[in-house]
């Protein structure tokens, strides 16, 4: 009798632990993926509702064996909301610590310097995986950068950390500004930093073009910067043909050319290094700049150089049969 209790005994303890060794494995070993799956977990899911979300896309077999071995073997942290990239062959351990501790999917939006705010615009519609709607920024109120984002994001949350980016690279550069720049205020330095960033690619020439434009700016000179004659007709598009004399002659609250002083507002959005250059501009005595068909400009201080300048431009275009 006491033989017989003591198989008993031992055949309830190997059922036990053959019970916890299934139940354990169920955790894990590999789950029902076969290749890696992206998986979103709404903002406010709770770990039962994303099981039985898991269960219905095929991810894990059943929900409430999932559960209850979470609840046994698992860790008791929250979940998180976003997207996360589930891999192939994945245990149930593995995915719960995916969704409680991985950091979710990010997409990167990007935004190159001198991008205008209707091409902001564009882009952002454009993404197939942002959602809403949102109105054209206001034009220098993007800081072009890139910026990461989330599957089925609102644009209105991208745009937003796109504008506070700029307003507080702004916030922290301006107290940095250089004593007796041209410009009187913030919003002024990026009018004046949207036309050094249209006006030249170059990168060593922007806090040279910075100084010339600022010492027309002081000597009341018309600034004379073509991008603000094509702002007024297509936003910052280019313009895509040479412009016209009438274009030039044209007088509205962009056009440099038919005005003293800086335009009503920026004609895109200037980065970082364009705002720098106007905040601490190249003490110079030139007035005038033209290309000079490397890529940059030749700049003058007077209109005698400056026109000279001119003419072994005009030379140039001429052998390179472009007049």
């Amino acid at each position: 009798m006491k033989r017989i209790g003591c198989l008993a005994a031992a055949a309830l303890v190997l059922l036990v632990a053959v019970i916890a060794i299934w139940f354990a494995s169920g955790w894990y070993s590999s789950a029902e993926l076969e290749e890696d799956t992206a998986f979103i977990v709404p903002s406010g899911a709770t770990l039962t509702s994303v099981a039985r979300q898991m269960e219905e896309d095929g991810v894990i077999a059943a929900a409430d064996s999932f559960l209850l071995r979470a609840k046994i073997l698992g860790s008791s942290d929250p979940i998180q909301a976003g997207e996360f990239l589930l891999p192939a062959s994945a245990s149930q351990a593995r995915l719960l610590d995916i969704l409680q501790h991985s950091q979710p999917i990010r997409r990167m939006i990007t935004i190159p310097e001198g991008t205008p705010s209707i091409i902001v615009h564009e882009r952002l519609m454009a993404e197939p995986l942002l959602t809403g709607e949102i109105p054209v920024p206001v034009e220098g109120s993007v800081l072009p950068d890139s910026y990461d984002f989330e599957r089925g994001e609102e644009r209105a949350a991208v745009l937003a950390r796109m504008q506070a980016a700029m307003q507080n690279y702004l916030a922290e550069a301006w107290p940095r500004r250089k004593p007796g720049i041209a410009v009187d205020d913030i919003a002024e330095a990026v009018t004046l930093a949207s036309i050094v960033e249209k006006e030249t690619g170059v990168a060593r020439e922007r806090r040279m073009v910075a100084g010339l434009y600022s010492n027309r700016i002081r000597d009341g000179m018309m600034l004379q910067a073509d991008p603000t004659i094509i702002y007024p007709i297509t936003r910052g598009k280019p313009l895509g043909r040479r412009i016209r004399q009438s274009e030039i002659a044209d007088i509205n609250d962009y056009n440099t050319y038919s005005m003293t002083g800086l335009p009503k507002g920026p004609i895109t959005n200037p980065g970082r290094e364009a705002i720098a250059a106007v905040l601490d501009p190249e003490t110079t005595d030139a007035r005038y700049m033209v290309a000079d068909g490397s890529g940059g400009h030749a700049f003058a201080e007077t209109l005698a150089e400056h026109n000279r300048n001119v003419e072994k431009w005009f030379a140039l275009r001429r052998e390179r049969g472009e007049m």
